[in-house]
């Protein structure tokens, strides 16, 4: 069997990360930054069920194309999987723990590919109003009026009845 490249391994750990729903998948060059692995590929799971079968589904999926596994960490608990396949080290972690242990920051002097599947909200690009006189203000556009509720009466409550005094 033909061995894989580096960036084929890396793109085989991505699209095995996509197949089982990933999200906010971050692939780093960390080349510059440490001699022990070329990428290392960040991604979040939202339960330890999950992270556990991404991380079997990336292990499968790299022995399947012919690439050793040097090993698996974190397993056991689901919270933080690592596979690592020698030049490219996987890292499925669930939020917290991927918020708090921050790997983004600490290879952040790598070289960052664009995120994967990210949970981010999306920004929307706003255009500007081009106008015939330069100097004019630009005018700010005006916001839509909800339509009018038509709403249905409100029904009264039963009058009291007058109570008789004994005679």
């Amino acid at each position: 069997m033909k061995k894989l490249s580096t960036l084929a391994k890396k793109k085989l750990v991505i699209s095995a990360l996509e197949d089982i729903k990933a999200r906010d998948i971050q692939a780093i060059d960390v080349r510059k930054v440490t001699d022990i692995f070329d990428w290392i590929v960040v991604a979040s799971a939202e339960s330890a069920r999950q992270t556990k079968a991404l991380s079997r589904h990336v292990r499968d999926r790299l022995k399947e194309a012919g690439s050793s596994i040097v090993g698996t960490e974190g397993e056991e608990t689901g919270d933080w999987i690592l596979v690592d396949a020698g030049d490219v080290v996987a890292h499925v972690m669930q939020p917290a723990v991927r918020q708090h242990y921050a790997l983004e920051e600490l290879y952040g002097e790598g070289k960052f590919d664009d995120v994967v599947n990210s949970t981010a909200p999306v920004q929307r690009v706003t255009r500007r109003r081009a106008h015939v006189d330069e100097g004019a203000d630009e005018e700010a556009p005006k916001p839509r009026k909800k339509a009018a509720v038509k709403r249905a009466p409100a029904k009264r409550a039963p009058a009291k009845k007058a109570r008789r005094k004994a005679p």
